[in-house]
């Protein structure tokens, strides 16, 4: 108690004085062992003691970091980091992860590379520059400095090769791809927009996937001219996506939450894991949602996963009413394999797949769908039942457009119009597993209870025959006359003596 009456407040903001200093000198400190820039003959090992991110350069203001990104605990990347969050910013387009161990090393000898002994090159710049350098921007550049000339010249820089993430006065062009951090979604231009694309939906038409979003330029100031160039777009510090074709008038504005209002801290924009495209601002202590393309989670491509259903409001379930939803989805992986459903033995009598019927369903993006118009869902329905590469069909029954899936059947939208239904294929063995595994829980379960119902009828056997031998004749025989307790010895003497008679 005298202690805690002790720790007055003065002590107490002392104490936090001194706790700040520290903080600021141990980050002094670390800023200053890592160099603002590095030539020729620099090289770089991982620690293993390090278990975020190792810096091996940072810029002039120490708010990003070129460090080497711990990555599934023994792997790594080579990213830019933004210190105070933690976040990466650009990661390096490897060929393969490398491993966070001493074989691993990121050297500069005119290029800037990242290697092993074992495996070889995994990433390098391709450059004959003099210097590596990060900008306040978070732009690393391989310079080739001239004596003479005030400013060096650029080989190579991050900004031309974006990975999930632009940010502030970053050009993006129609030569670049945002690609989310799992691979599934990207972001790229078209002639006069910008659009989001699923990149695993094998037999979609296109080897870049299918486009689920899209923002087209207004052009109410400018138009897009074919003979004038590329597109291309910028994130502006007012807090919005300008769209270009030359650097005067944009073409377009996507206006962001904070638009034409000033903030505090840079901006960014990235493709999400959930496909959906974000933008934020920095306010000094985390990072704000200030912008996203897709307001609704069912208007994302699969929120609920392959053959899930996705009801605004209720949440997930699945298409087929039989399955319940669970996080790993309505569907095991094989069902999103990059293979027709007909073979060499392919008949209609003979299915590779079963076929799965729903009513009161929707794609929740049918305007960027292409559809031919059928006279009633058996037509819809038989025209995808003969197509091999045909995975199912989304049909409105008042204006008769079937829409035909030709990759493979991911979220769709529960709506209430019992007059929009779908037609879905699921390849043989598609719950199977479920049931299967459903049945060998069951079996285990009821053979564990049998060995513990045979254990308790075991255990109540031995007790009932322990406590008849306790009650009953369990004496011993010595010389004809049966020994045993004294409750039992007159029946033991009559018996006796009756065999003595005989």
């Amino acid at each position: 108690m005298d202690l805690v009456n002790s720790i007055t407040p003065l002590k107490l903001t002392q104490f936090f004085i001194i706790s700040i200093f520290f903080s600021i000198f141990f980050q002094i400190k670390v800023e200053s062992e890592t160099p603002n820039q590095f030539f020729k003959g620099f090289k770089a090992n991982p620690d293993p003691q390090i278990s975020n991110f190792q810096p091996l350069l940072t810029d002039s203001t120490g708010n990003y970091s070129l460090s080497f990104l711990r990555v599934e605990e023994n792997q790594l990347n080579l990213a830019i980091i933004h210190v105070k969050s933690f976040e990466s910013i650009w990661v390096a387009n490897l060929t393969r992860l490398a491993i966070w161990a001493d074989p691993t090393e990121l050297y500069f000898n005119g290029s800037l590379v990242l290697s092993d002994s074992r495996s070889g090159v995994f990433w390098s710049t391709h450059t004959d520059g003099d210097r590596v350098w990060l900008s306040n921007t978070s732009n690393l550049q391989v310079q080739k400095v001239d004596n003479g000339v005030t400013s060096p010249s650029v080989l190579w820089q991050s900004f031309d090769f974006p990975s999930n993430t632009l940010v502030e006065n970053q050009n993006f062009t129609s030569a670049m791809t945002l690609v989310s951090s799992n691979g599934l979604y990207s972001m790229r231009l078209g002639f006069d927009f910008f659009g989001l694309y699923f990149k695993g939906e094998s037999g979609s038409g296109s080897g870049s996937g299918r486009i689920y979003w899209r923002h087209k330029a207004l052009e109410a100031k400018a138009d897009v001219m074919e003979d004038q160039g590329h597109i291309y777009v910028v994130l502006k510090s007012n807090g919005f996506l300008g769209m270009y074709q030359n650097e005067s008038v944009p073409v377009d504005i996507e206006s962001f939450n904070s638009f034409q209002q000033p903030v505090s801290g840079v901006r960014r924009i990235r493709v999400e894991p959930d496909g959906n495209l974000k933008g934020y601002f920095w306010d000094g202590s985390s990072w704000v949602l200030d912008y996203q393309a897709i307001k609704e989670t069912c208007e994302l491509p699969s929120p609920c996963g392959a053959y899930g259903l996705c009801q605004p409001g209720k949440g997930c379930s699945c298409l087929d009413n039989s399955t319940d939803y669970s996080i790993d989805g309505c569907a095991p992986p094989s069902t999103q394999e990059a293979r027709d459903f007909c073979g060499a033995s392919y008949d209609l009598d003979h299915k590779k797949y079963n076929g799965l019927s729903r009513n009161g369903v929707e794609l929740p993006n049918t305007e960027l769908m292409d559809y031919q118009h059928m006279v009633s869902f058996q037509e819809c329905q038989s025209a995808c039942e003969g197509n091999c590469t045909c995975w199912g069909v989304v049909y409105t029954n008042t204006s008769g457009f079937c829409y035909i899936l030709n990759y493979p059947i991911q979220s769709l939208v529960g709506v209430r119009d019992e007059s929009k239904m779908g037609f879905f294929k699921m390849r043989e063995g598609v719950g199977k597993d479920k049931m299967g595994l459903g049945f060998g829980v069951g079996v285990g379960l009821l053979c564990g209870a049998i060995l513990v119902l045979g254990g308790v009828i075991g255990l109540g056997y031995y007790r009932h025959i322990k406590r008849k031998r306790e009650r009953g004749v369990s004496g011993y025989v010595d010389d004809g006359v049966v020994v045993g307790p004294y409750k039992d010895l007159g029946n033991a003497s009559f018996r006796s003596i009756e065999l003595i008679e005989r």
